[in-house]
């Protein structure tokens, strides 16, 4: 018997092809639908297994109750992700595949369109600049019900108001109809503290808005591990 197989037999609830074949979570979604899993019982079919004395339902559940459940789990970042126990390169790129995936079906489904309440489900949809290196802006694009139509990248580099052309940053809310923009830009640093920079620029883009009868309705900064802060709410710029 190989080591392999000799682990296995003696670890056997590490898997779920080892559990009961009516609690298997693929099975019931199969017999079911996949309306009726649990976050879990759905994250535990993209994990497939879980690590030595801990199966595969419970590396979900450990995962979501350390992450901040779905919201927060689809904004760590792919390197602190794959470190976590359990997880590896791997599984942390099959999940950050499965949540992008997410937002671009909701953002390609016009009857389905994401509504904005509040600053936090503008950075819930931009949550993946926080991955980036360089520093970039980005708009959302929303109609009179601030659904949003779509998201724009309009700016990578350092943003400030001596490079950043203002008559591109509306381009594509002009193209598109849009009534209404949310700017946001990443710092890479994972501060997401506002610069001086970062409120000038504001006030110039809500002005440039208001001549073209586009309201500019708040300017995001994302940072790491999903802090965010919102230039409208701390009243800079606006």
């Amino acid at each position: 018997m190989t080591r392999t197989r000799r682990a296995a037999r003696e670890h056997p609830a590490h898997t779920i092809q080892a559990m009961q074949h009516n609690e298997r979570p693929r099975e019931r979604l199969q017999q079911f639908g996949a309306g009726v899993l649990s976050d879990a019982e759905l994250l535990a079919i993209l994990l497939r297994t879980g690590y030595k004395g801990v199966n595969v339902i419970d590396l979900s559940a450990e995962l979501l109750e350390q992450c901040g459940r779905l919201p927060g789990l689809a904004r760590v970042p792919y390197n602190e992700l794959s470190h976590l126990k359990g997880i590896g390169p791997a599984k942390a790129a099959e999940l950050h595949a499965c949540f992008e995936l997410g937002r671009r079906v909701a953002l390609a489904s016009p009857e389905e369109k994401p509504r904005i309440h509040s600053p936090a489900d503008a950075a819930q949809l931009l949550s993946d600049m926080a991955r980036l290196e360089q520093e970039e802006m980005r708009t959302l694009l929303l109609d009179t019900k601030n659904r949003v139509l779509g998201r724009a990248r309009v700016y990578q580099g350092s943003v400030h108001t001596t490079v950043v052309r203002i008559g591109e940053l509306f381009r594509d809310a002009v193209r598109q109809n849009a009534t209404g923009i949310i700017l946001a830009h990443n710092h890479p640093s994972g501060d997401p503290t506002p610069s001086p920079e970062d409120a000038a620029i504001t006030r110039e883009i809500v002005k440039a808005g208001q001549l073209l009868d586009i309201d500019v309705l708040d300017h995001l900064v994302i940072g790491a591990q999903g802090k965010f802060v919102s230039l409208k709410e701390r009243g800079l710029g606006f």
